[in-house]
């Protein structure tokens, strides 16, 4: 089945029509043979014979970008002037700056920020170190870390292209939890590596954010560094998926009616997210935990896999299933995909039990396009933006960080990290909730201001919080 034409391949078209009627309906039409969609029109500039505008249109691909843009040359009434991939154009030069808080007006500003009345910060910071989370930008800064190793579903793509993910990452914490994040890439292999080079900056950060760091390095050095350090360390691509995975299955099963002690879970992609998925739901006491990675099922005894898998074929499958994903989801009630794109088909689907709840949340192209599945699937979710129900990690880590930082703790709890699924569920009403509406859209800013104070709340009663001399 075709894909759909969305934002993230869209472009601008500069185009100059001939001023006389029916041009741009010629101009419109063409764009819709060639399979594109127009997202949006600008105003006229009408310069005598010709009028001027620059159209957005939304294509599946780059060979089809350029299949719009020729269909639009082809027109005798029309002169593309310019065209531009919207994608590309947006992240020119990065995609975030830089700003200073303090005025820099005068000589008195100048004395206080730098020489000579800084040095009374650095000394009184220099007898108690804590004060460092007040007077610097400690208080509000968290590094973003990466070596690359496992972005997105692209693999390891190495440092230089992992940044704009982590650019990405940091216009979130700012924009949704007001927490300023610093992107920081880097050329490590090893978790001795990452481990050392984190502990080193770790003064100038309030907390540690680490991405897109392949399994199970990842979890040796996120496990190494909560050891270590006293600031919060959160691997996302783990805990910020679980917690917003665990905030929509609860709302899944509200839909469904069935309880989350009675059903039966696949999670497809036993990596750092999958790992984490399964921890959080056998904490929540889901019945029936299976994990599937590319050579079948996880069970006790599989010999071939890392210490990781071995644990989660210890801890789960108590039925010891084995056999293909295919096979495994017979007669299961939920599927969780973490791992890629196109790795179960209708059939399957069509195989679970009754009203069937299916999260294909592999980026950027799903394990199974919720088309495939309309009326097969009681709910489906994905990690796409141009479908409903996103499980996007970004409902999760901006509060999450804002609470910790707000609380000043020095890790982060699995209470706290429970605290913020149910903050994340309960933003959806009961009035809200249905198939195609179990997680609250991303863009609504009321979910911050639920999930950081449950956080802080949690990260108290956990007493995990700073304590000042």
């Amino acid at each position: 089945m075709p894909t759909l034409p969305t934002a993230a391949f869209s472009i601008s078209l500069d185009c100059e029509l001939s001023n006389v009627p029916g041009s741009l309906g010629q101009l419109c039409t063409a764009i819709g043979a060639a399979g594109g969609n127009i997202g949006a029109l600008d105003g006229f500039d009408v310069r005598g014979p010709v009028l001027r505008r620059v159209m957005v249109v939304h294509c599946r691909d780059e060979a089809h970008q350029l299949q719009v843009v020729k269909a639009v040359q082809d027109l005798p009434t029309v002169t593309l002037r310019g065209w531009w991939d919207r994608t590309f154009r947006m992240h020119e030069a990065g995609k975030i700056f830089t700003s200073s808080s303090a005025p820099l007006n005068d000589r008195e500003d100048l004395s206080m920020a730098y020489t000579p009345g800084v040095a009374r910060i650095c000394t009184a910071i220099e007898h108690d170190k804590n004060l460092s989370h007040r007077y610097t930008i400690r208080k509000n800064t968290v590094a973003i870390v990466s070596n690359g190793s496992a972005v997105l579903g692209l693999g390891d793509i190495g440092p230089e292209a992992a940044m704009p993910v982590m650019e990405g990452k940091a216009l979130l914490f700012k924009e949704f939890g007001g927490v300023d994040g610093f992107p920081i890439c880097i050329n490590a292999r090893t978790a001795d590596e990452v481990v050392d080079f984190v502990q080193r900056i770790a003064p100038t950060f309030g907390g540690i954010n680490l991405e897109d760091i392949k399994a199970p390095e990842c979890f040796e050095i996120e496990e190494r560094l909560r050891a270590s350090l006293d600031i919060p360390v959160f691997h996302d691509d783990q805990h910020g998926t679980a917690v917003v995975t665990l905030a929509a299955l609860w709302n899944a099963l509200k839909i469904t009616g069935k309880k989350i002690e009675d059903i039966s879970v696949v999670i497809l992609g036993v990596g750092a997210a999958g790992m984490a998925v399964g921890k959080i739901l056998m904490d929540a006491g889901v019945g029936e935990i299976v994990g599937c990675d590319r050579e079948g099922a996880m069970y006790s005894g599989r010999t071939g896999v890392n210490s990781a898998k071995q644990w989660f074929g210890d801890h789960t499958n108590p039925s010891r299933k084995m056999g293909m994903v295919s096979d495994i989801l017979k007669g299961a009630d939920v599927f969780i995909g973490l791992s890629g794109p196109d790795l179960i088909t209708a059939s399957d689907v069509r195989n679970m039990a009754k009203d069937p709840i299916v999260f294909a949340m592999a980026n950027p192209n799903p394990e199974i396009r919720p088309e495939q599945i309309d009326g097969l699937a009681k709910v489906v979710a994905t990690g796409r933006s141009d479908y409903p129900n996103q499980i996007n990690n970004v409902l999760a880590f901006p509060g999450i960080f804002r609470g910790a930082l707000d609380a000043q703790a020095t890790t982060i709890t699995e209470k706290m990290k429970v605290a913020a699924a149910i903050a994340i569920a309960e933003s959806v009403t009961p009035e809200q909730l249905s198939p195609s509406f179990i997680v609250p859209s991303v863009f609504d800013r009321s979910v911050v201001e639920r999930v950081a104070p449950a956080v802080a709340a949690a990260a108290v009663a956990d007493g995990v919080i700073r304590k000042h001399s």
